[in-house]
């Protein structure tokens, strides 16, 4: 990480570099959304220490990013998944860092809150110029919102580089023991998959 091994940097200097939504998240049954965004500015803090102007221009800065401002004071496991998932993008966005970190974050919802979440962190990249790392099992979604993917198989790197240039039906086979075509879309522009049957014997 900046030609530093990122074993050697220190967690509280590396959670400013990198922010992290992970796949499943818990909190304490009280605690609103509000109080968990706020918990993004803690590696900037000393012990005991509280938030200035500076760091509640940045929380709410997070919270309207998400489109979270109505949820402030909800419980957050009270939130539905889609909105729950959207809190925890915002707790990450307040560590105001380069690169932000997500593992399956549509997991568990419906087609519109995934949507809704890909579609806030394809504007953040946009907008922010944040690095983002999705891991994403669906590959249509890849294909959307990915400039460049990452192909892995059993720990290992199959294939690597832009998006339209690395999916393939035979890199699809050879991963997932799928057979499918791959067709664009003329009017977007945008290329999709469509599986066809499974492989047998994989």
């Amino acid at each position: 990480m900046n030609k530093k091994d990122i074993r050697k940097i220190k967690n509280k200097e590396l959670a400013k570099i990198i922010s992290t939504v992970h796949q499943q998240n818990s909190v304490p049954s009280d605690l609103t959304v509000y109080e968990l965004v706020k918990y993004g500015r803690m590696p900037y803090k000393k012990a005991f220490e509280g938030f200035n102007d500076e760091d509640e221009e940045i929380i709410h800065w997070a919270i309207k990013s998400t489109g979270m401002e109505k949820f402030l004071d909800k419980e957050v496991m009270c939130l539905s998944g889609g909105e729950r998932q959207r809190a925890f993008i915002a707790m990450a966005l307040a560590q105001k860092t380069d690169i932000l970190v997500l593992d399956e974050p549509t997991t568990y919802l419906d087609i519109y809150h995934q949507i809704q979440v890909l579609d806030i962190v394809k504007k953040l990249n946009k907008d922010n110029k944040t690095t983002v790392l999705m891991v994403l099992h669906d590959i249509n979604q890849a294909l959307q919102y990915s400039d460049n993917i990452i192909i892995m198989n059993e720990g290992k790197i199959i294939a690597q580089g832009r998006s339209e240039e690395v999916i393939n039906c035979n890199i699809i086979k050879r991963v997932y023991g799928v057979n499918g075509i791959i067709k664009t879309d003329e009017d977007i522009k945008r290329s999709y998959f469509i599986p066809v049957e499974s492989v047998c014997n994989m």
